[in-house]
């Protein structure tokens, strides 16, 4: 082997590894966003120097470590002002870990050009007047869900490529028209939590389908020949981390996942990370590959408002159930999972 194309396998590994801890930095401060999150403690995650730790994560993430953290802070709250009504301003600040309500107003001056009252009264007006919020001025009603437990998706016995093909590519993903929603099956159940393997992306990604096919087939490539995907009840899902609406999309995070035991050992880019037990609602579909953002819509719009339940504040998903190209009609079967809890 030349030593060229040892330098390059080396640099690769490194880099892998480089990615790898700095996920896990963010896995960590997403789940503990609502404390003080210290130098020390997140460089220890890292396993890097702190002198370092600063310019790596930024040179990698693109923001400051402070900037990130703060920006993941005040877009929570942005989003719990709007699903959570009842809740005091002051209680929602507290809640997404900033020290003070005088703090926190201005981080959210800073970020949207308004108070948080502005923000709460202009998006709740909107609301009520068509069920979402005018994106000119960068507001959302989308907000978070999970994946579950029993009735997940199962794909048994299918090939690494025709789990690939079967992926329901979120290409049509955030909400403008509704899918009629008289025959839609929305079923709330209490999951466990469970652990997955994740890539991550960091950036643009809507109506991407290239994307997200490069994504899986790098998952699947790293869990098929470990037998994860054998699995009687593996589970395929994309997660997403943070609201279109109101993260410029070169933020967005996105993570393709494939559920694994917890002891399962990750390297390289492959992350893992527990999605958290609660009460999820799962929405059932079954749809063509361009009616993702009208599935999200009657979700969100359709049957969230008359349903006694709210958003909870964790991370919406997709959840794969067929291969499409098996259906008479090409068809996607699918749930989209938010988590929920009630008004």
């Amino acid at each position: 082997m030349s030593d060229n194309k040892c330098t390059h396998q080396m640099s690769q590994f490194q880099r892998e590894e480089y990615v790898s801890r700095i996920n896990r930095v963010i896995d960590y401060i997403e789940s503990h966003i609502d404390t003080v999150l210290t130098l020390d403690e997140l460089a220890q995650q890292a396993h890097f120097s702190k002198y370092h730790f600063h310019r790596i994560f930024r040179a990698f993430v693109g923001e400051t470590l402070n900037q990130f953290i703060q920006r993941v802070r005040v877009e929570r709250a942005a989003t719990q002002l709007l699903v959570n009504p009842k809740k005091s301003i002051t209680e929602i600040a507290l809640d997404c870990g900033f020290s003070s309500s005088a703090t926190f107003a201005r981080f959210f001056k800073e970020s949207f050009n308004m108070s948080a009252r502005q923000w709460r009264e202009m998006g709740l007006e909107k609301l009520s007047n068509n069920g979402k919020v005018d994106s000119n001025i960068r507001k959302t009603v989308s907000k978070n869900g999970k994946d579950s437990q029993d009735s997940f998706g199962y794909i048994d016995n299918v090939k690494q490529r025709d789990i690939i093909n079967s992926l329901p590519l979120p290409t049509q993903q955030w909400r403008s028209t509704m899918l009629d929603t008289s025959n839609l099956t929305v079923e709330v159940k209490n999951i466990d939590p469970f652990s997955v393997a994740y890539v991550r992306h960091i950036g643009p990604y809507k109506g991407d389908s290239k994307l997200f096919e490069s994504l899986f087939t790098k998952l699947f490539t790293w869990a098929g020949p470990r037998g994860l995907l054998n699995q009687p009840d593996v589970k395929i899902l994309s997660v997403y981390h943070d609201s279109p609406e109101i993260t410029d999309e070169a933020k967005l995070r996105t993570s393709v996942c494939v559920s694994v035991p917890e002891d399962t050992a990750v390297d390289g880019e492959i992350g893992k990370m527990t999605i958290a037990g609660g009460n999820y609602a799962f929405a059932r579909f079954e749809i063509n590959g361009d009616e993702y953002e009208q599935a999200w819509n009657a979700v969100y719009s359709g049957w969230l408002p008359d349903s006694g339940y709210q958003p909870d504040d964790r991370p919406c998903f997709e959840l794969c159930h067929n291969n499409p190209k098996e259906h008479p009609e090409g068809k996607h079967i699918l749930d989209i999972c938010v988590a929920v809890k009630p008004l």
